[in-house]
């Protein structure tokens, strides 16, 4: 028989549990945000041959590895790249001097860090004229807005997962309340985060269409996992849709802002890639969404694919439950009737 620790003996255990939960979870959330820099941020050139040269060695000598330059033909080219999230940022050189074209609602650190290294251009002499291609609303000038309205669809999308595999056993119904729940918090979500707070462009039927991917793809995965698994597939959802995820998404930076790999690992995870995907739609006419499109539909599906196993699983054990509770059954009726 298995001997249960004494009360002080536990309670010692369980603080040394949490306490290195703890000093896993403080890296994970404060490693890449204490270490935002451009790590091969992709930006395009244009312009006279010798200035593009010129200008290239210059960024790469004063910050190496810092950004991925690629020359383009010309300044249509370079704001084409911008609006079709080919590229964070394009600086077009010319005799008057440079026009940086830049995208907020791609990334506003991105913008802010390059709205900083022109003024120091500026500084050195050069005239720099700095255009916003793709501007945040007016409502949400910084992006903060944006950035935080993933928590909520995350912790909801938790909450409705646990809530189904507790009070719904079948896996119609528990597919059916998925996929209901996405379509509401779809409508919901793009109704209060455009029209209510305007913190969203686009139209409202795409956005809303992102959104209730993202919380399909979250509520589909936890609920999953529960249903192979147990309260420990709950805990194991929650831990890589939230805690991993919501570390590595990137939300208010960018993916090439974050350490690498990790970056990368981020756009893989629901978060993530719901963000890229919402930005694509919402301010680019849905350019550069179809890598983060493919993730989120990967996950709903695989998602759903482990719901039916799980009640698989559970059917496939009725018939062997059932088998040793009818002898007993029968005995019992036996038995009274026996009394009788």
């Amino acid at each position: 028989m298995r001997r249960t620790p004494p009360p002080a003996a536990l309670a010692v255990i369980i603080a040394a549990a949490v306490m290195v939960l703890q000093s896993l979870l403080l890296p994970l959330f404060a490693a890449p945000a204490a270490n935002l820099e451009p790590r091969d941020l992709p930006v395009v050139v244009t312009g006279p041959a010798p200035a593009v040269t010129a200008f290239t060695a210059k960024i790469e000598a004063t910050n190496p590895g810092a950004f991925e330059i690629t020359q383009v033909g010309d300044a249509a080219a370079a704001d084409a790249a911008v609006r079709e999230r080919d590229a964070y940022a394009a600086f077009i050189l010319g005799a008057d001097g440079v026009r940086l074209r830049t995208a907020s609602a791609a990334s506003p650190a991105v913008a802010n860090l390059l709205a900083g290294a022109a003024q120091r251009l500026g500084a050195g002499g050069m005239t720099v004229t700095v255009t916003d291609l793709a501007p945040l609303p007016a409502a949400d000038p910084h992006g903060g807005g944006f950035a935080s309205g993933f928590f909520p669809l995350v912790i909801t999308s938790i909450l409705a997962a646990v809530a189904l595999f507790f009070a719904v056993p079948r896996f119609g119904a528990r597919a059916l309340g998925l996929l209901a729940f996405a379509a509401l918090s779809g409508a919901v979500g793009a109704t209060v985060l455009q029209g209510w707070l305007g913190v969203v462009g686009g139209d409202w039927l795409p956005v809303a269409g992102v959104l209730a991917l993202i919380t399909l793809a979250i509520s589909a995965t936890v609920n999953g996992l529960a249903g192979v698994a147990g309260p420990r597939g709950i805990a194991l959802g929650a831990v890589l849709v939230l805690l991993v995820g919501n570390a590595l998404g990137a939300v208010g930076a960018a993916p090439e802002l974050l350490p690498q790999p990790w970056g990368e690992v981020g756009q893989w995870l629901p978060i993530g890639a719901g963000a890229t995907l919402l930005r694509s739609v919402a301010w680019f006419g849905g350019a550069g969404g179809t890598a983060a499109l493919w993730v989120l539909v990967s996950w709903a599906v695989v998602g759903l694919a482990l719901v039916g196993l799980g009640w698989l699983g559970r059917k496939e054990d009725a018939p062997k439950h059932s088998a040793d509770v009818e002898p007993h059954e029968a005995a019992r009726r036996l038995g009274a009737t026996v009394a009788g």
